[in-house]
C-alpha cells in the first residue's frame, strides 16, 4: 500500500495566513522526505479556514522544493472557471511539474464559493462533467475548436491561424492527459460512478464514517460495469484523520483537546453541514438520526489514532471493513503542536506504513 498526503487545508482562524501558508509548505516538503506518494491539495476562495485559493499556484511553489512526490488538486472545481482556463493552467502545470501531477475535479463542496461564484443553484455536477469533457477535447484535438455544451460554448472560427499557431491551446506533458481523480463524501455517490465509468481515480473523503466510505467501491465498480471497464482497486485513494504518539494514552489526550488541531477541524465542518441542514450524509451508522449527530462523534469515529502498533492494526481493520483499496492518504491538520504533528507525520512513514505492508505482504502469502 501507498500512502499520501491530504490537505484541505484547514487551519485556526487565530492564524496569520502567512504563517499557515507556510506550514502547508513545510508539511510537503516533509512529507517528500518521508517517502509519501502524494500530495492533495484543496480549492477554496471564501473560507479564512481554508485558506488555499489555488491548489496548482501553491503546488507549483513546491516543484523545486521537492523531489519525488507528485501533485494533485483535491479537487479543481470546475463549474466555477470557463474549461479553457483550467486547461490551460493544468497543462502547463504538467509541464513545470515535469509529469508530476494527477489531475483531481469535482463540482466543488464549499457553499461560499458556490455563492461567490453564482453557481449555487446550477446543476453543478452536470457542469462538471461538461467542463471535464471540453477540457478533454481542447487537449485532444487540433483547432479550429468548435465545442458545444449547455454551460459553456468554444468557437475558434475567426482566429485560429495555423501559420503563427494562433487559436492553438496548450497539451499537457502526460499524453493523452494527466491521471484524472473524482473525489467523494457521500454515501453511494453518482461522482464515483461518474469515475467508474471513465476509469477515473477515485478518492474517498477522510470525514465520512467507514460505513459511508464502504459505499464508495461498490458504486464506482457499478460504473465500471456501464462501461465494460475492470475496476483496479489500486488506484482507490483513502483519505483518513491520523494521528500517530508514542502511547495510545498520549494521542488520546491530544485529539481530545478542545479546540485542538482534530476537535476544532470536526467542529468546523461539523457547523457547515448543520447550517446546510445536511448532516445526512455524514451520520455514524447507516439508519442514525441526523439531528442527533455532534462534532466529537465525527471526530471519534473518523479519526485513526495511538501507537505506531495500534494505528497499523486500525488501517487493516478499515480494510477489513470497506475493502482493500491502493493507497491511504493521511490526512492533514493544523500545526497547532509543530513538533507533534511532525513526530506523527513521521512515525507513519517509519512504522506505521512498514507494519501495514508486512502485515498485507504476509498476507497475500499465506493466500498463495
Amino acid at each position: 500500500m501507498n500512502y499520501g498526503y491530504f490537505m484541505m487545508p484547514l487551519h485556526h482562524t487565530s492564524k496569520e495566513y502567512h504563517q499557515t501558508l507556510n506550514e502547508d509548505i513545510d508539511a510537503i516538503v516533509l512529507a517528500d522526505k518521508l517517502g509519501f506518494s502524494e500530495a492533495w491539495v484543496g480549492e477554496h476562495y471564501s473560507s479564512a479556514v481554508e485558506q488555499i485559493t489555488s491548489p496548482l499556484m501553491f503546488h507549483a511553489n513546491l516543484i523545486n522544493r521537492t523531489k519525488n512526490i507528485k501533485f494533485a488538486t483535491g479537487v479543481m472545481c470546475l463549474p466555477q472557471y470557463h474549461p479553457a482556463v483550467q486547461a490551460g493552467q493544468a497543462a502547463m502545470f504538467d509541464h513545470l511539474s515535469n509529469g508530476r501531477f494527477i489531475m483531481g475535479v469535482g463540482p466543488g463542496g464549499l457553499l461560499s464559493d458556490f455563492e461567490l461564484f453564482g453557481v449555487l443553484d446550477k446543476d453543478r455536477m452536470e457542469m462538471m462533467e461538461e467542463s471535464l469533457r471540453m477540457i478533454l477535447e481542447l487537449w485532444g484535438t487540433e483547432p479550429p475548436y468548435k465545442i458545444k455544451g449547455k454551460h459553456w460554448n468554444i468557437d475558434m472560427k475567426e482566429w485560429t491561424h495555423h501559420d503563427i499557431k494562433l487559436g492553438y491551446v496548450p497539451k499537457p506533458l502526460q499524453q493523452p492527459h494527466p491521471p484524472i481523480a473524482i473525489s467523494a463524501m457521500s454515501p453511494y455517490s453518482g461522482s464515483l460512478k461518474f469515475a467508474g465509468r471513465n476509469g477515473y481515480i477515485p478518492v474517498s473523503a477522510n470525514f465520512i464514517a467507514p460505513w459511508s466510505v464502504a459505499t464508495h467501491w461498490p458504486a464506482y465498480c457499478a460504473g465500471a460495469k456501464e462501461s465494460n471497464l475492470i475496476p483496479d482497486n489500486s488506484k482507490w485513494r483513502v483519505a483518513r484523520s491520523i494521528f500517530v504518539a508514542d502511547s495510545d494514552a498520549e494521542a488520546e489526550e491530544f485529539i481530545m483537546q478542545k479546540s485542538g488541531a482534530f476537535d476544532y477541524y470536526y467542529e468546523y465542518l461539523f457547523s457547515i453541514f448543520d447550517k446546510a441542514d445536511f448532516k445526512g450524509p455524514f451520520v455514524i451508522n447507516k439508519d442514525d438520526d441526523p439531528s442527533k449527530l455532534t462534532h466529537g462523534m465525527l471526530r471519534d469515529t473518523c479519526v485513526i489514532k495511538g501507537s505506531p502498533e495500534t494505528v497499523s492494526e486500525a488501517i487493516l481493520e478499515l480494510m477489513n471493513e470497506i475493502g482493500d483499496f491502493g493507497t491511504i492518504l493521511y490526512a492533514a491538520h493544523d500545526w497547532t503542536d509543530k513538533g507533534m504533528m511532525i513526530k506523527s507525520m513521521e512515525l507513519f512513514a517509519n512504522e506505521v506504513m512498514p507494519r501495514v505492508n508486512r502485515k498485507l505482504n504476509a498476507r497475500q502469502v499465506s493466500a498463495g
